[in-house]
C-alpha cells in the first residue's frame, strides 16, 4: 500500500472540494484516509494494451527526475494490429540533467528540441520518416513562427521527408518560462 508521504499533495491540507472529489474517485475513504488502489476487474479478462516507455538518457532527462518531478513518459511505444505506434510527449530544449538548454535563444532551442526527438525516435526503432503528425507549441507565435518554420522546413528538407507530417501550431504558455518551443510527435511503422 502506498504511504501518504509518497504523495506530492498534503492530505491534511485539502480543500473541501478536493476531499470530496478524491472520495468520489476512491482515493480517500469517507473517514478521509488513503485507500489502497484496487486493480479494475475489467482488466482481469482484458488486460490493458502492452506499452513500453522509451528513454534517451544520454540526451534528455526523464520528467520524473526534474527538480520538481513531472508525471509523464517521454515516449510510449505499443503494437497495434501489425503496426508499432510511438507517441512522443511534448519535448523541448531540455538536457540530460533535466535543465533547459539555450535560454533565450529560440533557434537553438528549436534545434535541440529536434535533436531530443530524433533520439527518442531512435530509441523506439524509428526515424522522422515514420512521423505522421507533429503538434508544435510556441510561446510567442507572432514573434517566432517565421523562424520556427524556416528551421522546420530546412530540417525536413535535409531529411528528404515526403510527404511531410500533418502538423498543428499552437501558441501556448509552456511548463517553464525559459522554454520557447515544444514539439510532440506521433510516429507509426509496420512491424516486420
Amino acid at each position: 500500500m502506498i504511504d501518504k508521504k509518497e504523495l506530492l499533495i498534503n492530505l491534511d491540507n485539502l480543500t473541501d472540494g478536493e476531499r470530496d472529489e478524491m472520495i468520489k474517485l476512491g482515493i480517500l475513504s469517507e473517514d478521509k484516509h488513503l485507500k489502497e488502489y484496487v486493480y479494475p476487474k475489467l482488466h482481469l479478462d482484458r488486460p490493458p494494451i502492452d506499452k513500453k516507455a522509451l528513454h534517451a538518457p544520454e540526451i534528455i532527462s526523464e520528467a520524473y527526475n526534474y527538480q520538481r518531478p513531472s508525471s509523464f513518459s517521454r515516449a510510449l511505444s505499443f503494437d497495434l494490429g501489425g503496426y508499432k505506434i510511438l507517441l512522443v510527449s511534448g519535448t523541448a530544449s531540455v538536457n540530460e540533467m533535466g535543465k533547459p538548454e539555450h535560454v533565450g535563444d529560440f533557434k537553438a532551442q528549436t534545434w535541440r528540441t529536434y535533436r531530443n526527438i530524433t533520439n527518442l525516435l531512435k530509441a523506439g526503432g524509428m526515424s522522422w520518416h515514420d512521423v505522421v503528425r507533429t503538434t508544435n507549441y510556441l510561446r510567442d507565435m507572432e514573434r517566432d513562427y517565421v523562424e520556427f518554420n524556416k528551421i522546420r522546413t530546412s530540417f525536413f528538407r535535409w531529411l528528404e521527408l515526403d510527404p511531410l507530417p500533418a502538423s498543428t501550431g499552437i501558441q501556448a504558455i509552456l511548463c517553464w518560462n525559459t522554454l520557447l518551443v515544444e514539439v510532440e510527435v506521433y510516429a507509426i511503422c509496420k512491424i516486420n
